[in-house]
């Protein structure tokens, strides 16, 4: 390792430092900024050259004082530390811990950067995850490797939903729980209690590894927390043989610290502001989820993306919706009737469903239930839209039926506890109950065989 260490810095913009007569230092070194007052900052090159380097300073630099800053160019790489006891533990962007334990001794050190992934190697996403929650297990059914982000609002539930995936997900027919990487990026510090209490009251605690940046903290550390957390998760997945699930909250708050440092660095803006970079950048952290030819464990993703203004065609949603395979959609208009989790069937999709459910997988009647199900509520929102135009008096007696099955499938499928576990034949037999206010003749999706095994079964 060539350590080399200047005194040369020449400007600084929001959460950079600008070096100059700098010549071999590379791209993605790791930095370490003496502030002149014996206080250290962390730092990464994003921009080389042999005139000038430029440096992204993850505490900030606030208070620097040019005169007195010494940089010190490690000739490394950002890495972290990896053990089998990083579970149970919560450590910041950097990897290191913020929860008052000892940081993690280990000669397995990695970059945050991560490895490419020869797509050769990658197996197609497979194999259904029981989440307990109807509205995706049933309608749009999670498989291990895939990644299938939460699209969220302003004030709506997605962190309850979150942890109540972490606490419930599961493989159908293996024992073993998921482990799960929790990368939490400008929560506030009550959310971030909300998510260490969860996890401690439900048990779930030891097996899960919490990265978290709040509010306050620097945002430049949002654009390192996510790619470390993904190394741990890496870890755990190809060299642990186990089964991750990572969960990110919120990727706007890291899309927002990127279009900071983009300003800063005088890069050209796109829409909204965010650079051009946005679609290639968030593609680099989706891609790092999925599976591995040979290798028993996986990593599934599950992020969690707020829309400014619950506009689902904002840059941030947009873009995340063309790299991920699907979204789950929050209302706020079930919120405000009460509904939990409100989740927006319509708009929501899974694009691997269709190959991880069925005979061998949930149960031989879930992909046309699914179907069927899909077009009844279609159908009811159709008639609950007539009904507010022309009155509910006035709709006929089939379209009462479509209008009554739209306010229980809102009241009784999308609607469940926070604490209740669904099996994913309870959901499916919930689904037959609510559909057998039908005549069978109104049941197109259904084979015959099937509506008879049904109804001989319910008499």
């Amino acid at each position: 390792m060539s350590i080399k260490e200047y005194r040369t810095a020449s400007e600084v913009r929001g959460g950079l430092i600008l070096v100059r007569d700098t010549p071999g230092v590379a791209f993605g070194d790791r930095v370490r900024i003496s502030d002149g007052r014996g206080g250290t900052r962390d730092g990464q090159v994003i921009r080389a050259s042999n005139e000038e380097v430029m440096i992204l300073v993850f505490e900030g630099t606030d208070d620097l004082d040019l005169e007195a800053v010494w940089v010190r160019f490690l000739d490394e790489p950002v890495e972290i530390a990896l053990s089998p006891e990083i579970l149970g533990r919560e450590f910041n962007g950097l990897g290191e811990p913020r929860d008052g334990r000892p940081p993690i001794l280990s000669n397995i050190r990695r970059a945050v950067g991560g490895s490419a992934i020869n797509p050769a190697a990658r197996s197609y996403p497979r194999e259904f995850i029981q989440t307990g929650i109807s509205t995706i297990d049933g309608l749009n059914s999670l498989v291990r490797g895939q990644k299938l982000p939460i699209f969220s609002g302003s004030g709506l539930p997605h962190n309850r939903l979150a942890a109540q995936i972490v606490r419930q997900a599961k493989l159908k027919d293996e024992d073993s729980s998921f482990s799960i990487v929790f990368a939490a990026m400008g929560v506030s510090y009550a959310d971030a209690k909300f998510f260490r209490d969860e996890f401690a009251s439900s048990g779930v605690l030891r097996n899960v590894v919490m990265f978290v940046n709040l509010a306050d903290d620097p945002p430049v550390e949002r654009l390192t927390l996510p790619r470390t957390a993904l190394t741990v998760a890496e870890y755990l997945a190809y060299d642990l043989d186990r089964h991750v699930l990572v969960v990110m909250t919120d990727m706007t708050y890291y899309a927002e610290a990127l279009r900071e440092v983009a300003t800063a660095k005088g890069d050209v803006p796109a829409r909204k502001g965010y650079p051009g970079y946005l679609y290639s950048d968030l593609a680099e952290i989706y891609e790092r989820c999925g599976r591995i030819h040979e290798r028993h464990g996986s990593i599934t993703m599950m992020p969690v993306v707020s829309m400014p203004s619950d506009d689902i065609t904002h840059p941030i949603p947009d873009l995340t919706g063309y790299i991920t395979e699907g979204q789950i959609v929050l209302s706020r208009e079930l919120h405000n009737q009460g509904i939990y989790p409100p989740v927006h069937i319509s708009p929501s999709l899974s694009r691997l469903m269709k190959d991880g459910i069925g005979k061998d997988d949930t149960r031989e009647d879930h992909p046309k239930v699914a179907a069927q199900l899909y077009a009844l509520y279609a159908r009811a929102l159709e008639t609950r839209n007539l009904a507010s135009i022309i009155g509910a008096d006035e709709l006929s007696e089939r379209d009462r039926r479509y209008l009554k099955f739209a306010d229980d499938f809102d009241r009784r499928f999308v609607g469940q506890g926070e604490a209740e576990d669904r099996s994913i034949e309870a959901t499916l037999n919930l689904a037959w109950e609510l559909m057998s206010a039908f005549p069978r003749d109104s049941l197109t999706r259904l084979s015959e065989t099937e509506l008879a095994k049904y109804y001989q079964g319910n008499d």
